[in-house]
């Protein structure tokens, strides 16, 4: 006896099922809807990056190395707190002995966090104004860090759009340190902050490497020696939209 054939409905379903994304399968459902005449185009609301069981906390020893070597490998990792994840997408390194760096003005109050052990958080105000996020490099007592510059979103879009106050999904939402910060709702209270421990705020391996990589000067810092305004000590995901200017800077590795 023959299997009869299954229903225009269950064949529909089924494809429905095929897909994975949020963005696919709600073309998937609007393609069901429209009429064969007019095609559906469906933009991404954000990068379809997402949170998996292979996400873990970066252990402390990936942190204790050079700020130089450490800023290129933070590139693709994540950023979350509380239902707010980002991919790192643009960072710049900041060592010791470095004109621009922090470190140079010695041990004092505000600078003490990036003197600490690598992993942790140091976050100060810019310009009165802006939070910028560092993440502490090297072992106890150098002073580097490397400052993230941009992130994409992953999760928690609206979460970030009240924060910053821009309803918006586009690269402008977080192409820029301070912004980032905003984003992560993020204060100088979170500086010392070990980023390899569960709850707060965390940096997380997502499983993913980076195969295109862009170099760069550093932005802001013509107050330093030459060798360190033209040292291409910044970093940028090559394959996205999601860094801040200038972009004409940069270079591939």
């Amino acid at each position: 006896m023959k299997t009869p054939p299954r229903s225009k409905r269950v064949e529909q379903e089924s494809e429905l099922h095929k897909v994975t994304t949020p963005v696919a399968l709600r073309a998937a459902r609007e393609k069901k809807h429209c009429s064969k005449a007019r095609a559906v185009r469906v933009r991404p609301e954000y990068p379809l990056t997402r949170t998996t069981p292979e996400m873990k906390l970066m252990p402390p020893e990936f942190f204790q190395i050079d700020a130089l070597d450490l800023a290129p490998r933070l590139l693709g990792k994540f950023l979350r707190r509380d239902n707010v994840v980002l991919r790192i997408t643009e960072v710049e390194a900041y060592r010791p002995n470095d004109s621009a760096c922090h470190g140079r003005f010695g041990n004092t109050p505000r600078t003490a966090p990036i003197f600490g052990p690598g992993g942790h958080a140091y976050v100060y105000l810019c310009y009165g104004l802006h939070m910028m996020l560092n993440i502490v490099a090297d072992k106890d007592g150098v002073g580097a860090a490397v400052l993230i510059r941009s992130c994409s979103p992953v999760t928690g879009l609206e979460t970030i759009q009240e924060r910053r106050g821009q309803k918006t999904d586009k690269p402008v939402l977080l192409n820029g340190p301070g912004k980032v910060g905003q984003a992560l709702g993020l204060s100088t209270e979170w500086s010392h902050h070990p980023l390899y421990s569960p709850g707060g705020l965390e940096v997380l391996d997502g499983g993913e490497d980076v195969e295109k990589v862009l170099v760069g000067p550093r932005v802001g810092i013509d107050y330093a020696l030459p060798q360190h305004v033209n040292a291409l000590w910044r970093f940028a995901i090559g394959d996205t939209p999601w860094i801040s200017a200038p972009k004409n800077t940069l270079k591939p590795l």
